[in-house]
């Protein structure tokens, strides 16, 4: 039986969980054993917080809860619970208090923001023929394909969803910036990430899918915190 924490990953908005398919390939050959991708709804951040603490729940011993895009915001407040040993950002959102995805992002706007489109029922859409140049330029054309395609769209209401009581001043974090994100502005991940005092920040020259497209050198931020932890 493996002495590391279990490892819990929290997809973003535009993908489930198996955008996470290269970075679990990667953490397994490190040693990781207990590792989990928890499929959230996308329909509110308290019913993906929720969904996240009954994974978390499920399993003993330390957890290291990983959050890529408005998964960060998942894991800022769902990290509470007493398992958790630690939280690591993956080109993600990390809000404060008080504070939504949507009001970081209007305060500065990213490069692909007109590229998102509501439909009739309240989901917002990344357009299909702008996925690959807005979400994951930096990967193969028929990688883009298929997440645009197999996009999951968020309510638009989510966006607006605020933190309550963020994990992040509690637990220790990391923190991977993507410097060619066109989802998140490369300028509001560095403010979100070095206001949270992380033990380590990593900057890679990536897309909004860095867990895709530089998987090792994420699994490694993530083995870093996991060992950390244990």
């Amino acid at each position: 039986m493996s002495s590391l924490p279990t490892i819990v990953l929290v997809h973003g908005f535009w993908g489930g969980a198996a955008h996470w398919s290269k970075a679990i390939i990667e953490l397994t050959k490190l040693g990781h054993t207990g590792l989990h991708a928890v499929e959230v709804p996308l329909t509110s951040l308290a019913d993906d917080a929720e969904r996240t603490r009954k994974m978390v729940r499920q399993i003993d011993g330390p957890v290291v809860l990983v959050g890529h895009s408005y998964g960060g915001a998942v894991i800022t407040e769902a990290g509470d619970l007493p398992n958790v040993a630690g939280l690591v950002y993956i080109a993600a959102f990390a809000p404060d208090a008080g504070e939504s995805p949507g009001g970081i992002s209007q305060a500065k706007a990213p490069a692909a923001f007109p590229n998102i489109a509501p439909d009739s029922d309240g989901y917002l859409w990344i357009k299909p023929d702008k996925f690959h140049e807005s979400f994951c330029q930096d990967l193969t054309a028929d990688e883009a394909l298929v997440m645009a395609v197999t996009q999951k769209a968020p309510l638009g209401s989510t966006f607006g969803d605020n933190i309550t009581a963020p994990a992040w001043k509690k637990k220790p974090v990391w923190y991977q910036v993507s410097s060619e994100d066109r989802m998140i502005h490369p300028e509001n991940q560095k403010m979100m990430s070095q206001r949270m005092k992380p033990r380590k920040i990593v900057e890679l020259n990536a897309s909004h899918a860095s867990l895709a497209s530089k998987p090792r050198e994420v699994a490694a931020l993530i083995d870093e915190a996991a060992r950390s932890a244990a």
